[in-house]
């Protein structure tokens, strides 16, 4: 059974960091393209980041361009997202996602229940 877990969201400071988690099981994260995607308070759903199963590809909304960095550590089975320069804007449950195919523009399949983040003084 596919299970993706998201952890690290919280309350953060504008201009905050803050360094979300997904720990992947039931399927060999190396294969598949993986993203995290997010839902602002009243809004519909955002595409934050992708990156690719093998060639290293990443790419980023240009909301969080230059802000985010996502990663992933295939024999952890955990992608992560490092949210720097965090603004009110940020604040939303995010996602993680698995993809169906190794990239990135491949649709999505699994997702997981969320985690909050919240960026306020």
């Amino acid at each position: 059974e596919v299970q993706l877990v998201e952890s690290g969201g919280g309350l953060v400071q504008p201009g905050g960091s803050l360094r979300l988690s997904c720990a992947a099981s039931g399927f060999t994260l190396s294969n598949y393209a993986m993203y995290w995607v997010r839902q602002a308070p009243g809004k519909g759903l955002e595409w934050v980041s992708g990156t690719n199963s093998g060639d290293g590809n990443k790419g980023y909304g240009d909301s969080v361009k230059g802000r985010f960095a996502i990663s992933r550590d295939n024999a952890k089975n955990t992608v992560y997202l490092q949210m720097s320069s965090l603004k009110p804007d940020d604040t939303a449950v995010y996602y993680c996602v698995k993809s169906m195919t190794p990239w990135y523009n491949g649709g999505m399949d699994y997702w997981g229940k969320g985690t909050l983040v919240t960026v306020s003084s």
